[in-house]
């Protein structure tokens, strides 16, 4: 790709720093004996992705708040199984400590950092996305995000289900291979199917064959409850939808992700050496960032 084509990658943080989290040993470790771990591996992936496809502007998306207020309000189930106490997230004590040391890295390296009050990364993504005037590649581990594929936009995900290096280049005709339904139906067929992970518990008997094909018979959520009203449904499925007649008036406002968030003004253009060099070079000798420190700064100064 030459480096004069403008694209946007869109890195959803908190996804990719859990899967290094959990990709490599806690044994990796600073001067002071802190794992760092997630540290590396988030350059690492970082650095990976930067590499193999050359955007020019890229924003790291960060969960201010990884349960917002206004989704657990619509749907108190939502994330309740990761609450630890005081709402506050179940995640391991060493990644814990790490998070500020990544925030460190990335603003001594100039990585822009976007966040908003109340919001998920997911929703600071749909919005960057949903603005974004150039190609623009979402890199993440959440399904829940190939709502924002869109072809005419030139919009994908690149998605890490199968790990990093095995990672699938998500576009429509990919989403709809996969699950039966456009991209842009996506949120209709999870709200549906449900999502244990996140606490959505779904319409009791539908999965996701049978979502799909009430998403595609019937267009959206609400085509496919006046189809169960009129009786053109088989009793079933009908009657779990009218068991479950609530929770779809909430969960698709829940699973949808804002695409219009107030977004404090920040320079989204790639940095091509760190902006604060000096505090990058006492963060790679303090931290031990070794090799992910090389491979960082080669991704950025191709």
């Amino acid at each position: 790709m030459a480096m004069s084509e403008a694209r946007l990658m869109l890195f959803d943080t908190a996804s990719m720093y859990f899967r290094a989290f959990h990709a490599l040993p806690t044994s990796m470790r600073a001067v002071d004996g802190r794992p760092v771990n997630a540290v590396r591996g988030l350059l690492d992936f970082i650095a990976r992705f930067v590499g193999q496809y050359s955007p020019t502007h890229v924003a790291c998306c960060w969960d201010e708040s990884w349960r917002p207020a206004w989704r657990v309000e619509l749907l108190p189930s939502y994330k309740a199984h990761r609450v630890a106490h005081d709402d506050v997230e179940t995640v391991p004590e060493e990644l814990d400590a790490q998070v500020p040391l990544i925030r460190e890295v990335l603003a001594a390296l100039g990585l822009p950092v976007v966040g908003a009050p109340d919001c998920e990364a997911d929703d600071i993504i749909g919005t960057l996305a949903a603005r974004a005037t150039m190609p623009c590649d979402v890199v993440t581990g959440d399904r829940d995000l190939f709502q924002v594929v869109d072809d005419s936009r030139a919009v994908r995900v690149l998605y890490l289900g199968r790990g990093v290096a095995n990672h699938d280049r998500v576009d429509a005709a990919w989403v709809l291979a996969k699950y039966g339904v456009e991209s842009s139906a996506y949120v209709d067929f999870a709200v549906l199917r449900g999502d244990p992970s996140d606490g959505l518990p779904g319409v009791p008997g539908i999965g996701d064959k049978t979502a799909a094909s009430l998403v595609r018979a019937h267009g959206d959520l609400d085509g496919i409850v006046t189809a169960a009203q009129q009786g053109r449904l088989a009793p079933r499925a009908a009657a779990s939808l009218a068991s479950s007649i609530d929770y779809l008036a909430a969960a698709r406002e829940v699973v949808a992700v804002a695409t219009d968030v107030s977004l404090p003004p920040v320079s989204l253009e790639l940095p091509h050496s760190p902006v604060d060099p000096d505090a990058f070079s006492r963060l790679r000798t303090e931290l031990a960032l070794g090799g992910s420190a090389d491979r960082i700064l080669a991704a950025l100064h191709p």
